[in-house]
């Protein structure tokens, strides 16, 4: 399996994210912001986590533009898989791949720390491993991960079976870290082939580092 990896000025998990996919079996790549197109045996196109342009004007905001997003749009709408992992889901939400948006936390600190999730809807490739109310332990870096949409869209959400991870205590319990509505951690398109999260399932592929929960979430891309 081939994974492309996105890389925009203050992107810092590429790596972190080639590391993971690659101990899993699969081929990766690092694709520049600047490039037009994307490799044409790419599998899954990862948007990886950070500060992309610094996040100076707004979290994934500038990114938005950058030239190489042209082909992201172009191979979501063909059907390619897309994981959005953080600012990159911040990104995917601006390019609007994703419904919502991301605000600044309710707390207004930033927050680096492991925080746990229940799967909500596995039906997807990206949870398919796991099962509906398994917790998982991933960790949290964000200051913008607020995850904002209307009561409408909201309704649309869960009427689509597209709220795929919220935030919870270890038994399963509500426990909202950022102020996000509905305590939601990662959503998908309607279309289920684009996914979006908050926390860093490749920060959590050892248990040395404290949890090895992000293996069955990224595997299953590997096996779709």
């Amino acid at each position: 399996m081939k994974v492309s990896i996105l890389q925009f000025p203050g992107t810092n998990c590429e790596y972190d994210t080639q590391h993971a996919f690659e101990d899993l079996g699969a081929t990766t790549e690092i694709v520049w912001h600047k490039s037009k197109s994307i490799p044409s045996d790419t599998d899954l196109l990862v948007v990886a986590g950070g500060f992309s342009y610094g996040d100076y004007l707004r979290s994934g905001a500038i990114a938005r533009f950058s030239p190489v997003m042209k082909a992201v749009e172009a191979y979501a709408s063909n059907g390619g898989k897309v994981l959005g992992i953080c600012n990159g889901f911040q990104v995917l939400t601006e390019a609007g791949l994703l419904p919502g948006a991301l605000k600044r936390n309710e707390s207004l600190h930033f927050l680096s720390k492991h925080h746990h999730l229940k799967v909500i809807n596995n039906d997807n490739v990206f949870l398919e491993k796991l099962s509906n109310n398994d917790v998982v332990n991933i960790p949290i870096a964000h200051h913008d991960g607020n995850y904002f949409i209307d009561a409408d869209g909201l309704k649309e959400l869960e009427e689509n079976n597209q709220i795929l991870l919220k935030y919870t205590d270890a038994n399963g319990e509500i426990l909202n870290p950022n102020g996000s509505v509905d305590s939601i951690a990662g959503v998908c398109n309607k279309e289920k082939n684009v996914f979006g999260l908050m926390p860093h399932p490749e920060r959590a592929m050892e248990l040395l580092l404290g949890s090895d929960d992000g293996v069955k979430m990224l595997q299953g891309f590997l096996e779709a």
